[in-house]
């Protein structure tokens, strides 16, 4: 298969990157540098030239707070390009991988896992765009894989791990919110399961619709992050202790730091849809943030 990786110098697409040495199947990495995929006629010629049969979205616009300032490049990019992937898709019979975001559901109150089918909520420009991405994928309708994740993490780019192993070696103390819960996903077990779900669509011919494949609906939202409810202090305090670090951290409270955007104060994803159609086991994220450190 011809598989087409978007974002390929952000965290989850150096994962595809790791992920994918070996395989038989040929993978085109792409970045803003190689393909504009704001521009439709660059990712049509793109998808025809390479005859792509699989594209991997992993671009995003993902500062969440700068977002607040430019709504519009984050819907650019969050939205329009999408729909210009999902357009190149149709019209090739290619299947569009989108990985979407844990902040669609913003506004939603409550402390029970979101499912796939919960009524969508966003507060802020962020979540607003992403969920313009996959109503774009919808609307369009070629085939599509949408798969929805959470504080993401790697040993690439920039994110909370590297950022409180970095604050946790110089400061002394450190204070992190304690009332925003969710679960971490370390970017190389979102990449695995990416991985499988190729080979899902290698096996139905790239149509999830035969009865070969797990992936048995087409055109289907899947949740997936690693095992556990945690909070951002929680997981501050195992990365500090997992790197070796002393510094004293204590829990706040998010008003003590202001921001323009509502996060989520409860956004657990619920991955039961995932791992019953792909019957895979997800690790903890205790686990996963372990390897990452170790492979830091």
């Amino acid at each position: 298969m011809n598989i087409l990786v978007t974002g390929a110098n952000g965290q989850l697409g150096n994962e595809m990157r790791i992920v994918s040495k070996g395989s038989s199947d040929r993978y085109i990495f792409t970045d803003v540098e190689e393909l504009d995929i704001t521009s439709y006629e660059a990712v049509s010629k793109c998808v025809k030239d390479n005859k792509v049969e699989v594209i991997v979205n992993c671009a995003a616009y993902t500062n969440v707070d700068k977002a607040e300032d430019d709504e519009a490049t984050a819907e650019l990019i969050n939205a329009q390009a999408v729909e210009n992937l999902a357009k190149a898709c149709k019209e090739n019979n290619a299947t569009l991988i989108h990985i979407s975001t844990d902040y669609v559901f913003g506004g939603n109150e409550g402390n029970t896992p979101r499912t796939e089918d919960e009524p969508v909520n966003p507060t802020g420009a962020y979540g607003r765009t992403k969920l313009h991405g996959e109503q774009a994928i919808q609307k369009v309708g070629c085939n599509y894989v949408i798969i929805r994740t959470a504080w993401l993490y790697s040993e690439f780019g920039n994110n909370f791990v590297k950022t409180m192993r970095k604050l946790t070696s110089e400061r002394d103390s450190l204070k992190v919110v304690f009332d925003q819960v969710g679960t971490p996903t370390y970017a190389l077990d979102l990449a695995k399961v990416i991985m499988i779900i190729i080979g899902e669509l290698k096996t139905s011919n790239s149509k999830l619709q035969t009865s070969n494949s797990k992936l048995q609906t087409s055109n289907s939202i899947y949740h997936f992050s690693n095992e556990g409810v945690i909070s951002w202090y929680d997981f501050a305090k195992e990365i500090c202790e997992l790197s070796g670090n002393s510094c004293d951290i204590q829990p706040c409270h998010s008003d003590e730091f202001p921001s323009k955007v509502k996060r989520p104060s409860y956004s657990v994803l619920d991955k039961t849809k995932i791992k019953n159609k792909l019957n895979i086991t997800i690790p903890h994220w205790k686990e996963s943030l372990k390897n990452c450190i170790n492979n830091l």
